[in-house]
């Protein structure tokens, strides 16, 4: 029998997003005013963890949290603990330091540990419970392509700053006839282009799911100025792709994360400029979507699922990740479930092609620029 928790500790790994500094409110008073526990904040993700810079996190600091963008506890996407160039040691290329992870973590007194991050971070989560660590994750992602969860923290404050902008863009390419490119967030998934353009009123939406044919953005335009509509807004995310082709990035390491996506709305623009008689512009929303105050739908999940993992870990669970579910008819729009890591940890969450929101754009006469479109939206 495992001995009771005292002290837990919690990290936020992977990129920031809108509402981690209010879940980490949630589980630091979820944590010491329901069950009386300390708990250790581990700084820049699981590289703190590694090399043990850590500080108690009391009710004092997380005071003001709730609408505070960003987080307090700092992240990374470059520490992996079983791929890691210890500063330390003098290590010559990465290797693994799991183990020198959980040594930290013992070290500190910390029994459990609550993982706030995304598919990558969590992935890493499930290899350490399989060694022994008592973890529970948290999913939080502006990409929201997480397994097992139908939303994540951050991705309503990703998708309402991405509506913004697209609604702003359309009284400026309407007025000079323009053809607009915004691109948006989403490597593998396209979920913040397809709400985004949906929500926007974009008349393209181009997702990794769909690689595209660019004859028919080509086409999409033309028929709009035959119709007397001599504006056109593309919504695009960072990892579409023409079909045959791959997506844009600048590969700055030999692994997948280390691959910096961006720059297909200006390839495009490129493209598009000598096919068309429009002005075509470009623009790249970028880290503006990560940034910034989360909304209130993404402060009330944070704070649930927050107080979620602190109750899981005290039921005696660990080795989930707390999700969200929609609930039966009758109940509540949605309620918190616990996933298995290894559900989690089985790749990113993709738009399905008969996701109802694809089936409602195609009827409003979106289109997805591929060649074929009534084979797809269910």
């Amino acid at each position: 029998m495992l001995p009771s928790i005292r002290r837990i500790g919690i990290l936020t790994g992977g990129g920031d997003a809108p509402g981690l500094n209010a879940a980490i409110r949630s589980v630091v008073k979820t944590a010491i005013l329901r069950y009386g526990w300390q708990v250790i904040g581990f700084e820049d993700g699981y590289e703190g963890a590694i090399l043990g810079r850590a500080r108690e996190l009391g009710l004092a600091d997380v005071r003001g949290l709730l609408v505070r963008g960003g987080t307090i506890l700092g992240a990374s996407n470059r520490a992996d603990p079983f791929h890691f160039q210890h500063p330390q040691l003098g290590d010559s290329q990465p290797s693994d330091h799991s183990r020198t992870l959980l040594a930290t973590l013992d070290r500190f007194g910390v029994d459990a540990l609550v993982v706030l991050g995304g598919e990558g971070s969590l992935t890493i989560a499930h290899r350490l419970h399989q060694l022994g660590l008592r973890v529970v994750g948290v999913p939080k992602t502006i990409d929201n392509d997480i397994r097992g969860t139908t939303q994540s923290i951050g991705f309503d404050t990703a998708v309402t700053t991405a509506t913004d902008a697209i609604d702003r863009l359309h009284t400026t390419a309407e007025s000079h006839h323009r053809v607009m490119l915004v691109e948006l967030m989403g490597r593998d998934a396209g979920w913040i282009a397809l709400h985004a353009g949906v929500a926007g009123g974009a008349d393209v939406i181009l997702v990794p799911e769909l690689p595209f044919a660019l004859e028919r953005i080509v086409e999409v335009v033309e028929r709009r100025r035959s119709r007397g509509r001599h504006f056109t807004i593309v919504a695009v995310a960072e990892g579409a792709r023409p079909a045959g082709g791959e997506a844009v990035f600048e590969r700055t390491g030999p692994l997948p994360y280390q691959r910096k996506y961006g720059g297909i709305a200006v390839v495009l623009q490129q493209q598009l400029g000598t096919l068309l008689p429009n002005e075509v512009r470009a623009v790249v929303l970028g880290h503006l979507q990560r940034g910034g105050t989360p909304t209130p739908f993404d402060r009330a999940l944070a704070t649930a699922l927050g107080a979620a993992a602190v109750d899981t870990l005290a039921a005696g669970d660990h080795g989930v990740m707390v999700a969200v579910r929609e609930h039966p008819a009758g109940r509540a729009t949605w309620g918190v479930v616990r996933v298995p890591l290894a559900e989690v940890a089985g790749g990113p969450r993709l738009v399905p092609l008969d996701h109802p929101l694809v089936h409602a754009a195609l009827g409003m006469g979106i289109s997805f620029a591929v060649p074929d479109e009534e084979r797809i939206g269910g």
